[in-house]
């Protein structure tokens, strides 16, 4: 049974590789900036401006227009404090200034095979996660020098699915989820695991379910938010691993596909990003409240792949604290 298992995992992930692959937007279908890139549409009258990374890396206005863009698929990804856009990119992470120039840099590690997390820290260093022989979560200086290293356990030797959003925690650890593990874990720099949230719940289904974490985010409350891509499920857990929220397709008219990317708002509603998402009718990212209740959504009929999204802007005000 263990073997069978082993091979559905095995399977499945080289699917989801695969995806990263194909499926890529036709060239009429890519954002231009100046131009109307998808739909956003709220009851509520909300208006988003927000970085997609994915298949398409792009900022796009509340008016639905592309502020900035790059011919690039991307990862993960952040619009910082300086109005640069830093992403990671196949096998490296790169910094944007809005005019097209790149003013960070860095490769990953020829023992290596892929980049995944990019996100830049208070001190000004850059965090990022490398997947394959040495499966580690690094800092890198502007200059993209290694200033600390620690070594990750994500319980696979399929690199693509060792590891996906790697945050890093304000008691300095770092938090990190592992897709074929059913795994959040927190890290000590040292490389020690300090605690496990598990996934693979039976309630849930159990590792039948797939319910592989892929974004865990640290609430300012303790809890810790998370993705569960493949089994189409957002969940909040306390600080024992006890589920505190959860939220599945009867709960939102099966918007969610494949949830990769995620962001809670300083108001407390959660941006969910649909990333395995293709039917035309329906949002590749959508919004809800903490009582489940979709108030804002983004539709573009041609455009699937949407890993992360980070929003800057609502109704021309500036997000002031937000978790990602």
């Amino acid at each position: 049974m263990k073997f069978s298992i082993t091979l559905v995992l095995a399977a499945l992930s080289m699917v989801s590789q695969a995806r990263e692959k194909k499926d890529l937007p036709a060239k009429k279908d890519l954002p231009v900036v100046g131009k109307t890139f998808g739909k956003q549409s709220s009851v509520q009258g909300i208006r988003h401006e927000f970085l997609i990374t994915g298949h398409v890396t792009c900022l796009i206005g509340e008016d639905d227009k592309v502020i900035w863009t790059v011919p690039s698929h991307s990862r993960d990804g952040f619009v910082l404090r300086n109005g640069h856009i830093l992403f990671s990119s196949g096998k490296e992470a790169l910094e944007y200034t809005r005019d097209g120039k790149v003013v960070f840099r860095y490769q990953l590690d020829p023992s290596n095979r892929e980049l995944g997390t990019a996100v830049r820290l208070p001190s000004g260093k850059t965090l990022l996660v490398e997947r394959g022989n040495n499966p580690r979560l690094i800092e890198v200086d502007a200059a993209g020098k290694i200033v600390s290293e620690t070594p990750l356990q994500p319980d696979s030797d399929n690199a693509h699915m060792q590891t996906r959003m790697a945050r890093k925690l304000p008691n300095g650890n770092y938090l990190v989820p592992h897709l074929l593990a059913f795994a959040v874990k927190e890290y000590r720099p040292d490389g020690t695991v300090v605690n496990t949230i598990s996934t693979d719940r039976g309630e849930w289904g159990g590792r039948d379910a797939h319910t592989w974490p892929f974004t865990a985010i640290r609430l300012d409350n303790g809890n810790t938010y998370v993705n569960l891509t493949h089994g189409n499920r957002i969940a909040e857990f306390d600080s024992a691993g006890k589920v505190v929220w959860s939220v599945d397709n009867k709960d939102v008219g099966n918007r969610l596909a494949d949830p990769c990317g995620g962001q809670r708002l300083e108001n407390g509603n959660t941006v969910i990003c649909s990333y395995g998402q293709k039917d035309p009718e329906m949002p590749k990212i959508f919004e809800i409240t903490p009582d489940k209740n979709v108030v804002w959504e983004y539709h573009h009929p041609h455009l699937t792949g949407i890993h992360e999204v980070h929003v800057v802007k609502t109704n021309g005000k500036a997000i002031g604290r937000s978790l990602k």
